[in-house]
């Protein structure tokens, strides 16, 4: 009885070793679950199609890096992947100045800029801290992930929430094959 009691806490304590990294709501969360309500629109979002090197902690795509922590196996899987890159969040980031409603001053005084889309280059930017929402996620062929960024050209973190479908996942799918056989269909960026 004994051994059957110590065998069953020693399974239960080591769960949470082996299980993905998951986080509850947070209050800055708040706006992103208020973003996923009123403003998704899925999109399909194409892998990288350049050459990918990994080498330490950092992703080389064709001649842009990105840097990652080690013990950070789904950001790692990501970047492998080729499903988040410096030339898609360079995209993202020019689409979204362009789409936004912001100060019309500033949007000619940029374009007024000779190659003013190099301001929005991305390269050598950190990730860090991927981790599943839950909360956010009620299918079992979508999973949205929380990222944390660090640009050297800016002062603050920003978080990129996004969206990974795979269209062959069940329950029992593992979050690595789940990562391999997937599509990013969302992205969505909040800055701390």
């Amino acid at each position: 009885m004994k051994l059957l009691f110590s065998l069953s806490l020693s399974l239960l304590l080591s769960i949470n070793v082996f299980g993905q990294k998951t986080e509850k709501p947070t209050s800055k969360d708040k706006a992103a679950i208020e973003h996923f309500k009123k403003d998704y629109k899925k999109k399909n979002y194409k892998k990288f199609t350049g050459n990918i090197s990994v080498k330490d902690n950092q992703v080389l795509f064709d001649t842009k890096i990105v840097y990652y922590d080690k013990s950070d196996k789904i950001t790692k899987l990501i970047l492998q992947e080729g499903l988040i890159y410096p030339q898609l969040l360079t995209d993202f980031q020019i689409d979204k100045f362009e789409n936004e409603d912001s100060d019309r001053t500033q949007k000619r005084f940029v374009r007024l800029q000779k190659n003013w889309k190099d301001s929005f280059e991305v390269n050598n930017i950190k990730l860090s801290n991927a981790s599943e929402l839950l909360f956010l996620s009620s299918d079992v062929k979508v999973k949205r992930f929380k990222i944390s960024c660090k640009d050297p050209k800016f002062p603050n973190i920003m978080i990129y929430y996004i969206e990974l479908t795979n269209k062959n996942a069940t329950d029992k799918t593992s979050i690595e094959e789940f990562i391999k056989n997937s599509k990013l269909t969302y992205i969505y960026q909040k800055t701390e």
